[in-house]
């Protein structure tokens, strides 16, 4: 099969089969967005679908996918898009609910992404908890990043370890603690690399990391990992800060790679939002809704991210490829691979 990570165990079996998959699916996100809640403070709330075309609210990913739109006749033929994700909304939320600091919301997101190359990992329908936390300026450190990390991958270990409880043929693998790395450490510890087999290395060693300064350029003068320029900050101004974003990867032992859970970060205030803008030759972005508003102050500095709802599932029921936990489209040539690795794809 094509694609980026099209990795398929010589030996694959499933822990749980469909029936008790589905069961675990559920009984694990209920548990998972308790937990989180409580943890960092959030409330939960509805989230759209769709948003309006040309207002900058959608995610604009690494700023090549292109959104799924379509014209509505019931709003007179004005442009609609199906959201890729909900970070730049989240924020427009934070400050039309009125969240104090330390106050924020979750909510589950549901995107598609066309331009999505399918593989394993990869699917053309995203699902993530997407949650968002007004902080104070002053909280707009690295050391306080960190803290919301361990905070959301202690949360993680505790659902693992819940799930063994309820299925002990799921036995716990998550190390204690996370271990925290810079993405230009990385390649200078593996400058032969790419940036995906470094990560494949690092989460062999510890088990799980946390990769800060995701979308600044590297001592290459090539990203770790595109970033679009206005919701995380990756950079500042003055180019001293570490970067204040980053993913949150574990070592997945089915597929012995390196595997996504979340991405997160301390999002751009005015300053940093017209240097990112600058450095991508984005500017004209500063014209739109969103941008407008952010500039003219009017929006809450936040901290947030997304953690993928399929991705965790899998990552913690132990499955080979994301098609065992979400219902989705595949190529044929896919379903007939999967079908002789003994991949049920639902």
């Amino acid at each position: 099969m094509d694609g980026r990570t099209s990795i398929h165990p010589d030996i694959y079996r499933s822990i749980l089969d469909i029936r008790q998959t589905e069961t675990a699916i559920k009984e694990l996100k209920d548990f998972f967005q308790v937990n989180l809640s409580s943890e960092l403070n959030l409330a939960r709330v509805t989230a759209p679908i769709l948003v309006e075309s040309g207002t900058g609210i959608n995610d604009d990913l690494n700023g090549v996918e292109r959104p799924l739109n379509f014209s509505a006749n019931a709003l007179e033929g004005a442009s609609v898009e199906v959201v890729q994700s909900l970070a730049k909304w989240k924020r427009l939320a934070c400050a039309r609910l009125e969240c104090s600091p330390g106050e924020g919301i979750y909510t589950d997101m549901n995107a598609i992404r066309p331009d999505e190359e399918l593989d394993n990992l990869h699917s053309l329908y995203v699902d993530q908890w997407d949650w968002e936390k007004v902080i104070l300026p002053e909280e707009r450190t690295l050391d306080h990043l960190k803290e919301a990390v361990h905070s959301i991958f202690g949360v993680i270990r505790r659902t693992e370890t819940w799930l063994a409880l309820r299925y002990p043929e799921l036995k716990p693998i998550l190390p204690s603690k996370i271990t925290f790395i810079h993405a230009s450490d990385l390649a200078a510890r593996w400058p032969e690399k790419s940036p995906r087999e470094r990560e494949n290395c690092v989460t062999r060693d510890h088990g799980a990391v946390f990769i800060i300064g995701i979308g600044a350029n590297l001592q290459d003068g090539k990203p770790h990992d595109g970033r679009a320029p206005d919701y995380d900050d990756w950079t500042t101004p003055n180019g001293t800060d570490l970067g204040l974003n980053g993913d949150i990867l574990v070592h997945h032992p089915v597929l012995n790679t390196a595997f996504e859970l979340s991405s997160m970060g301390i999002r751009v205030n005015p300053a940093s939002l017209k240097h990112q803008l600058s450095l991508a030759g984005a500017q004209h972005r500063s014209e739109l809704y969103f941008h407008r508003q952010l500039l003219a102050g009017e929006l809450p500095q936040t901290m947030g991210g997304g953690i993928g709802q399929s991705r965790l599932c899998m990552f913690l029921l132990k499955k080979a490829h994301i098609g065992e936990i979400q219902a989705g489209v595949w190529p044929t040539k896919m379903r007939s691979a999967c079908r002789k690795q003994g991949i049920e794809l639902l």
